[in-house]
């Protein structure tokens, strides 16, 4: 699922192509909204807010999107514009200016809302990362009352907004903090240099294309031990594994050392786990996801 950074780069760049700038065509193909049409009204803006997209018009509507773990915003030429763009079964929302068309592909939700009943949507969110009303000293605060392991805290949008499953794993590496050690145990000191850390990378990916924790913007090299399982730590060499994190139905892969974060987590069966991308790493995975 896209985190924080990557939709924050997503609503600048749709902001940079649509704002200020009357909508031409207007295409939104989700039940509850497919009869509205943007057209004639100006963009006012488009932001992020943690994972989710307000793309504010004139007239005091918002329209709202979640790219959950598929969706994307594209951004193609209006004149341009092919035909198979329009006929695409993926395609979820089309918002044009004369210049420049968003095309919404694969997203998650779409809703279209008047402005000032944004909090319906996005009100429960804790402060975002990468937002205005980042508020680092409720972040902690929200964490360290959280009596969950603190993987599962940090994913938790209502503690703070825009923390995905991979800068969840890359911030408790760095830390060496074990993902399964309940967030209020953990002591205030601990999780202010989590949520420092979280932020730091999170302020960092939205600067570039490829998120990296590294500092290797090389894809096999941009990570400690998000998506490495079966391979060796970087820091220690031991196995990286991966396991659940999360309360049933609403678990969350979780990929971390144990050499390094306090040995086998409580839903790691400590099987062998080869590298993903095997033969054998993908059978092995289905299982494991």
């Amino acid at each position: 699922m896209p985190e924080g950074d990557t939709v924050w780069r997503t609503a600048s760049r749709l902001n940079e192509a649509l704002a200020g700038r009357e909508i031409v065509e207007s295409d939104l193909r989700w039940p509850e909204i497919s009869t509205a049409d943007l057209t004639g009204r100006t963009t006012l803006e488009v932001v992020s807010r943690g994972k989710h997209v307000l793309h504010r018009v004139e007239g005091g509507l918002t329209l709202h999107s979640h790219l959950r773990m598929e969706g994307q915003w594209r951004i193609e030429a209006t004149a341009g514009l092919a035909a198979r763009w329009r006929r695409n079964p993926q395609l979820r929302a089309l918002v044009a200016a004369a210049d420049w068309a968003a095309l919404g592909l694969r997203l998650g939700m779409l809703n279209l809302v008047p402005t000032a009943r944004e909090h319906e949507l996005v009100g429960h969110l804790g402060p975002d990362v990468l937002g205005p009303d980042w508020d680092q000293e409720l972040a902690v605060d929200n964490i360290c009352a959280s009596p969950v392991p603190i993987g599962q805290a940090l994913l938790d949008q209502r503690n703070l907004a825009g923390v995905g499953t991979m800068w969840c794993a890359e911030t408790l590496f760095l830390e060496r903090v074990p993902p399964w050690t309940r967030a209020d145990e953990l002591g205030l000191e601990t999780v202010e240099r989590v949520v420092v850390r979280a932020h730091r990378l999170i302020d960092n990916g939205r600067r570039h294309a490829v998120q990296s924790s590294t500092g290797s913007y090389r894809l096999d090299e941009a990570h400690y031990v998000h998506a490495r399982s079966g391979r060796p730590c970087r820091r220690c060499g031991t196995t990286v594994r991966v396991a659940m994190i999360g309360e049933p139905t609403k678990e969350r892969t979780m990929f971390y050392c144990p050499g390094c974060q306090g040995g086998l987590g409580p839903t790691d069966d400590g099987r062998r786990q080869v590298p993903l991308g095997s033969d054998r790493g993908a059978a092995r995975s289905r299982r494991s996801y």
